[in-house]
C-alpha cells in the first residue's frame, strides 16, 4: 500500500501575513494553477486509486482538481484538517502577537492554544487518522492524501514511529506530495516534497 500525501496549493493566506491554521481561505489563481500542474503530474507517474481530503477550502479545492484529473473516489475527513489555532485563526501575525503572546519559553505541549488544540492533541489526530487509513483503505494500491503542512508533518511521524515530541519535522511546498509505502510490515520512504510539476522547465513547456 502506497500514501501519496499532498500539501494544497497557495492560499489567499500566504498574501495576507496571517495565521491560517482552521481559517478558511481559499486557493489564489496561482494556487489553482499549483493544483492543476501537480494533478496532470501526478495523473501520469502516480494516479491514486481513491483520495482523501481535509474539508478546508485550500485542500477541498486541491483535491477537487485532483479527481477532476484522476477521476476516482474522493472522500473528506475533518480528521485532516490543519492545527486548531484556535483564536489566532486568521488574525495577521502583529495583532495576534500582541493578543496572544506565547508565554515564557513558548507553550508546553499539553497545553491548547485558547479555543484549539494542544501540539500533542494535534500529533495525537494524526496518528489516529494514518492507522485509521492503513486499515480501512487497505484494499487500495494508492491513496493519496491531500492536508495540510502541520498535519502532513505529524502523517510523517506518525509513519516513521517517532515519539509524540522531538526536533523533527517534515516541510512541504505548495502542492509537494510525498511518496511512502507499507509492504510486508516495511514502512518505506520512496521520496519526500516532490514539486518537480512546478519546475520553471515543466512550466515553460505547458505555456
Amino acid at each position: 500500500m502506497e500514501l501519496l500525501i499532498i500539501r494544497h496549493g497557495q492560499s489567499e493566506a500566504d498574501l495576507l501575513g496571517v495565521h491560517e491554521g482552521r481559517a478558511d481561505f481559499p486557493l489564489t489563481e496561482l494556487g489553482k494553477e499549483q493544483a492543476k500542474r501537480m494533478a496532470e503530474y501526478v495523473a501520469i507517474h502516480y494516479p491514486p486509486d481513491i483520495i482523501l481530503s481535509s474539508p478546508l477550502k485550500r485542500a477541498q479545492s486541491t483535491a477537487f482538481i485532483l479527481q477532476k484529473t484522476v477521476g476516482c473516489e474522493l472522500v473528506e475527513d475533518p480528521n485532516l484538517m490543519e492545527f486548531n489555532n484556535g483564536v489566532l485563526a486568521g488574525l495577521s501575525r502583529e495583532v495576534a502577537a500582541a493578543k496572544y503572546p506565547l508565554p515564557t519559553n513558548g507553550r508546553p505541549a499539553h497545553i491548547p492554544i485558547q479555543d484549539g488544540e494542544s501540539e500533542l492533541d494535534f500529533r495525537f489526530r494524526a496518528e489516529r487518522v494514518f492507522h485509521k487509513i492503513i486499515y480501512n483503505y487497505r484494499e487500495f494500491d494508492r491513496v493519496a492524501v491531500v492536508s495540510h503542512g502541520g498535519l502532513i508533518s505529524n502523517l510523517l511521524k506518525a509513519f516513521l514511529r517517532q515519539s509524540p515530541t522531538n526536533e523533527f519535522a517534515f516541510a512541504t511546498g505548495d502542492t509537494g506530495f510525498h511518496l511512502i509505502e507499507i509492504k510486508n510490515e516495511r514502512r518505506i520512504v520512496k521520496f519526500l516534497n516532490n514539486q518537480e510539476h512546478l519546475k520553471a522547465a515543466e512550466w515553460g513547456k505547458n505555456e
